[in-house]
C-alpha cells in the first residue's frame, strides 16, 4: 500500500517555482529520505503535504485517498522550526497537542507519561518548556510528533540538538515505528543517518527531483569507483594519474575517485611503490558523494 503519493506537484511563488512537476510515492513501513540543498524544495513539499499551503496543480494522497484535513489526523510532523510554547509546562502542553489529535483524558496522560520516561524526562512534567536546554524541547517536541501513532510521520532534521545518546534513541524509535507498519518522511543534511536509516530517497534541487528510488539500487547504479586508502610516506603519489578523477585527501587518509573501478589495481601499484599502505578498499561512493555529484553534475 502507497502511505503517500505526489503526482506531478507544481508550485510557485510569484516568479519562482519552488516545486515543478514532483512526483514520487512512499510504500507503508518504510523510511523515506526527503533530501536536497538549501531552498530545494523540500520545506514547501512538506508543508503541502501538510495543507499548510496549497499545491498549484497536482495530487496529493494519502494512503490511497485524496489528501484531507480527516486523514492529515493520521500524520504526525515534526517541522524544522519547532512550534511549542516556551511559557507553557511541559505536561500541560502534551496534553493539549494530544487533544487536538483526538486523544484526552487518561489516555492521553498515559502515553505522555510513557514516553517522558523513555526519554528519562519524568522530572519535567510541570517544568515550562523555556526552562529545558535546546535537546530535551527536541524530545519535548517529537514526542508531541508521535504521541497519537500516527500511520506517517513527517521528521524534518529530527536530530538538531541532540547528543549522540538521545539521537540513537530517536533512531531505535523510527525503527521501531517502522517495524510496526509506519512510514517516516525524514528530512536532513545529515547523509550518514540517511544510509543507515532509509529505504528510498527523493533527492530535490531547484524545485525538481533529479534523484530517486530504492537507495541500495541507487548506490549499485553509481558503481564502484571510489578508493578509500590509508597510508604513510609522502601525500603526492596520486598526482598527475590520468585515472584519478577527484581526490578528497584528509592527510594520510584519501578518498580516490577513479573515472574507471578498474584501474584501482593501477592506483594500488602505483601506491605501494612510493608509501606505505595501511588500508586499500574499492568501494561504492557515499551518499553524501552521489548528493554532491548529482547536485553540482560533476
Amino acid at each position: 500500500m502507497q502511505t503517500l503519493s505526489l503526482n506531478h506537484v507544481h508550485k510557485s511563488f510569484g516568479k519562482v517555482q519552488a516545486v515543478k512537476n514532483l512526483t514520487l510515492s512512499i510504500e507503508e513501513g518504510t523510511i523515506f529520505g526527503l533530501l536536497g540543498p538549501n531552498g530545494a524544495g523540500k520545506t514547501t513539499t512538506i508543508r503541502m503535504i501538510m495543507q499548510i499551503i496549497m499545491p498549484d496543480s497536482g495530487d496529493i494522497r494519502l494512503f490511497e485517498q485524496p489528501n484531507s484535513p480527516e486523514l492529515l489526523e493520521k500524520v504526525g510532523y515534526l517541522p524544522e522550526e519547532r512550534g511549542l510554547y516556551g511559557k507553557m509546562k511541559v505536561g500541560e502542553q502534551i496534553l493539549f497537542f494530544a487533544e487536538l489529535k483526538n486523544i484526552a483524558g487518561r489516555e492521553a496522560e498515559k502515553r505522555a507519561r510513557q514516553w517522558l520516561g523513555r526519554f528519562q524526562m519524568t522530572d519535567v512534567w510541570d517544568k515550562k518548556l523555556e526552562e529545558l536546554s535546546k535537546g530535551n524541547q527536541q524530545k519535548i517536541q517529537f514526542i508531541v510528533s508521535i504521541l497519537h501513532e500516527p500511520r506517517l510521520v513527517i521528521l524534518d532534521e529530527p536530530f538538531s540538538g541532540l547528543d549522540p545518546v538521545n539521537a540513537q534513541l530517536i533512531k531505535d524509535i523510527m525503527l521501531e515505528m517502522k517495524e510496526a507498519g509506519c512510514s517516516i518522511i525524514f528530512s536532513t543534511h545529515q547523509m550518514d543517518q540517511v544510509e543507515r536509516l532509509c529505504d528510498a530517497i527523493c533527492l530535490i534541487d531547484k524545485g525538481e527531483a533529479v534523484l530517486q528510488g530504492d537507495l541500495r539500487e541507487i548506490k549499485r547504479r553509481f558503481g564502484r569507483d571510489t578508493v578509500i586508502l590509508e597510508y604513510d610516506g609522502e601525500n603526492n603519489f596520486f598526482e598527475n594519474l590520468d585515472y584519478v578523477k577527484k581526490v578528497n585527501d584528509y592527510g594520510n587518509y584519501v578518498e580516490i575517485h577513479l573515472t574507471d573501478g578498474k584501474r584501482a589495481q593501477d592506483l594500488l601499484k602505483s601506491a605501494l611503490q612510493r608509501v606505505q599502505v595501511l588500508k586499500f578498499e574499492l568501494v561504492e561512493p557515499t551518499l553524501n558523494e552521489i548528493f554532491i555529484r548529482t547536485v553540482t553534475q560533476e
